[in-house]
C-alpha cells in the first residue's frame, strides 16, 4: 500500500521540479505597453515615432501614376499597366462585392443600399464620366467623394486600377458603336426565319 502511495506521489514531485524549473525572467522584466505613458521621454509617451523619411518595405510607392492616378496634377488618361483578361476578371470580382451595393451591377446607380434610402451615386453612363480619365475613378476609390468613402484600406491598388478597366468595360456594353462590337452590329442583323414546328395530324 505504501508503495503504491509512494508511486502515486512520483508525477507530482516532477511536475513540481518542472515548474519550479521555468523562470519567467523575460517576461516579467520592466516593459512599456503601446501607446503607454512613460517619464522617461520628454513628450510623455513610450512609443517613438519613425525616423523621418522611413518606409515600410514595399511601401515606397514611387510609381505616382499608379499609386495615385495622376502625374503631377494631371489625372492619368489611362491604365498605368497592360490591360488583359485577367485583370478584367479581377475587376469585375472586386466590383461586384465592393462598387455594385450602390452603384448596381450595370453602374446605373440603382444597387441596393440606394434602394433602401442610401444616396444615389451618379451613373457611371453619364457623359461626364464616360468621358473622364481613368485616374478620376482611381482618386475617387483612394479618397472618397461626396457620399462615397475611400476604399484604400480595402482594395489595393492593383484591384483599384482593375475596377477601372471593368468600369470603361461596363460603359463600353451600353455605348459600343456597331464597329466596336466583333461580328458587326447586332441591330443589323436580319433576324433569321422562323422554322416551321413538326407537322401536326
Amino acid at each position: 500500500m505504501k508503495s503504491r502511495i509512494r508511486l502515486s506521489l512520483v508525477p507530482l514531485a516532477v511536475s513540481l521540479l518542472m515548474a519550479g524549473g521555468c523562470r519567467q525572467d523575460m517576461h516579467n522584466q520592466p516593459k512599456y505597453r503601446p501607446l503607454q505613458a512613460s517619464t522617461l521621454f520628454a513628450d510623455g509617451g513610450s512609443s517613438r515615432p519613425l525616423v523621418e523619411g522611413t518606409v515600410a518595405r514595399g511601401l515606397l510607392q514611387e510609381d505616382e501614376a499608379f499609386f495615385t492616378g495622376k502625374t503631377g496634377n494631371k489625372l492619368v488618361a489611362e491604365l498605368p499597366f497592360a490591360l488583359d483578361e485577367q485583370v478584367l476578371a479581377r475587376g469585375e470580382e472586386r466590383y461586384n462585392i465592393f462598387c455594385s451595393p450602390c452603384h448596381d451591377a450595370t453602374g446605373s446607380g440603382r444597387g441596393m443600399v440606394v434602394q433602401r434610402g442610401y444616396r444615389q451615386p451618379p451613373s457611371l453612363h453619364d457623359e461626364r464620366l464616360r468621358t473622364a480619365e481613368a485616374g478620376h475613378f482611381f482618386d475617387v476609390m483612394t479618397n472618397g467623394f461626396g457620399a462615397m468613402p475611400d476604399y484604400r484600406q480595402q482594395l489595393n491598388a492593383r484591384d483599384r486600377w482593375a475596377i477601372v478597366a471593368y468600369i470603361r468595360a461596363l460603359q463600353l456594353s451600353q455605348h459600343a458603336s456597331g464597329a466596336e462590337i466583333p461580328g458587326g452590329d447586332p441591330a443589323a442583323v436580319q433576324p433569321a426565319p422562323a422554322q416551321p414546328g413538326p407537322a401536326r395530324h
